[in-house]
């Protein structure tokens, strides 16, 4: 598809070529024994009570209890802080490393400084910072066992995270007991924050959420928080499916055990930790490593990845380091929307911002048919979305044009020369293309009064040093989004200002402008409407 710019106002018609075993592991088997003690039980109601009520901030991965005021602070236990993770490491199989654990204040005092990992000395580029051998971390093929069942289970209903933090949540309850206790006590600590922000949306309030007002990241929150609650009614297959891990528990089904706020905020802790292994097995893929995320910090322009080596996970640093400097790695090529929702923070350098526009063709229009023949042609479906890049918002304007012109498309014989060029033709009249680029700047304008403040707002709000933090992170978010989409307006203000100027009439009624069935639908954020044959959503 060669894409053509304004004033060309060139339509496709062509195509585009486009271990341990004291970690107790869960082994698969269901066991008789357990089944018939549940079945002999007269009643759950009276389990469930007890449970319900035992699940209090000992059972959550990010412990906490209220003060008379209702404020949430830590618990802190000064046996505790007795031995720090780094060197229950070390007591397990953690070979000497060039790394160290460093304290950083909370941004509420209320908290703990959370811990984050700094050089314990000079580095260059290539050293090994450290390498935690595979009995140290934590994936499905250690909690269940049998990679065979790990898979079975993150294919069907469950995915790894929800099977990692259930797994948490049960070793949690041993307290002290379990070999995991000394890094479980450092997830807590954590709080599911990491070092560079506040805890993920998912956690966040009503009134909090208030701050995503406007950006779509609102509506993948509430997504998300829907997607965790299908999960958690999933949990009991865990428990039928690798039962003898439970026998500790023989009446502590999931879904008896730990209410589903407290499964939402270990989900959530795990999701902030959870590293994407690559080149290893289905089971292995997913992994909490001790010293990895949330002690790391993430960047998006950095490349030092965790990775699997000979039986360890390995981090080799891709920059220069000072002696107590925090150490930096890649957290994956993700727009900062969803950066907020899994780790809390929002990087203003990241190269891989991004926001999605979504058309479609009208189902209505008589040449629908035809018109889906031809953006399947070039590479784009009936229902098509665009990623808008950050700096690179002309590109995508570009690329979109085309496509509404597609749609603006009404004569039949205009159609069938579309479909019969060999390449790029040029019918659309400067009307017409004012009418395409119209239907584009009203989209971007309608998105931006999306949200209730301007960008000159936001960075009076970014300025405020006592500004709350979830509203500093959210507001960060919302500006990094609204200057896209001006960028993306502006260009095509720019594109209008070039077209002759008798495309409009004094009245602002556009001259020629082609029959409305044969318009895109545009799809937006808001909730679906009609004006003048386009739908917005």
């Amino acid at each position: 598809m060669e894409l053509t710019p304004p004033p060309h106002r060139c339509i496709w018609s062509s195509p585009i070529r486009s271990s341990c075993s004291s970690h107790r592991p869960l082994l698969v088997s269901i066991s008789p024994r357990k089944t018939k003690l549940l079945r002999s039980v007269p009643s759950f109601r009276s389990i469930r009570r007890r449970n319900l009520c035992s699940a209090s901030s000992s059972e959550t991965l990010v412990g906490s209890r209220k003060e008379d005021g209702g404020k949430e602070i830590q618990v802190v236990s000064k046996k505790d802080e007795e031995e720090d993770l780094k060197s229950w490491m070390h007591k397990n199989g953690l070979p000497p490393c060039k790394v160290v654990l460093k304290d950083k204040p909370s941004y509420d005092e209320k908290l703990r400084p959370i811990h984050y990992v700094a050089a314990s000395e000079d580095l260059e580029v290539g050293d090994v910072a450290f390498s935690v051998p595979d009995s140290l971390v934590v994936t499905l093929k250690r909690v269940l066992g049998n990679e065979t069942i790990a898979e079975l289970l993150t294919t069907n209903k469950l995915s790894e995270l929800a099977c990692l933090a259930l797994y948490l949540m049960y070793e949690k309850k041993q307290g002290k007991k379990s070999f995991w206790y000394p890094y479980i006590r450092e997830l807590d600590r954590q709080r599911g924050r990491g070092q560079l922000a506040v805890e993920s949306p998912l956690l966040w309030s009503e009134a909090e959420l208030a701050y995503l007002t406007g950006s779509p990241t609102k509506a993948d929150v509430r997504a998300r928080a829907e997607g965790i609650k299908r999960e958690y009614n999933e949990l009991d297959t865990v428990w039928f499916m690798a039962g003898s891990l439970f026998q500790q528990y023989p009446y502590d089904i999931p879904t008896e055990a730990f209410p589903f706020e407290i499964f939402k905020q270990a989900f959530v802790a795990v999701q902030s930790c959870v590293v994407h292994l690559q080149k290893v097995s289905l089971a292995q893929r997913f992994a909490l490593v001790p010293l990895g995320p949330p002690l790391l910090a993430y960047g998006s322009n950095c490349r030092a990845m965790l990775t699997a080596v000979d039986g360890t996970v390995q981090l080799v640093v891709d920059r220069p380091y000072k002696a107590g400097e925090s150490i930096v790695v890649w957290c994956g090529p993700q727009p900062n929307s969803k950066l907020l929702i899994n780790y809390g923070f929002v990087d203003e350098d990241n190269p891989y911002d991004r926001l999605v526009v979504e058309a479609a063709l009208n189902t209505e229009d008589p040449q629908y048919q035809d018109k889906r023949m031809v953006a399947q042609r070039n590479g784009k479906l009936s229902v098509q979305t665009f990623q808008v890049y950050v700096g690179k918002e002309k590109e995508t304007v570009f690329d979109m044009l085309p496509y509404l012109r597609l749609g603006y498309v009404s004569d039949p014989s205009e159609m069938q020369s579309v479909i019969s060029s060999q390449g790029p033709i040029c019918a659309v009249s400067p009307c017409m293309e004012r009418a395409v680029l119209d239907q584009l700047a009203d989209y971007f304008r309608t998105r931006l009064a999306g949200y209730p403040t301007t960008l000159s707002e936001d960075d009076s709000l970014l300025a405020d040093a006592n500004l709350n933090p979830k509203k500093r992170v959210a507001t960060r978010l919302v500006r990094l989004e609204k200057k896209m989409l001006h960028a993306c307006l502006k260009v095509v203000v720019d594109l209008i200002g070039q077209l002759p100027d008798d495309t409009i009439e004094g009245s602002g009624q556009r001259i020629g402008q082609p029959r409305r069935t044969g318009k895109c639908l545009w799809l937006h954020q808001a909730s679906k409407r009609r004006e003048s044959g386009i739908l917005f959503q």
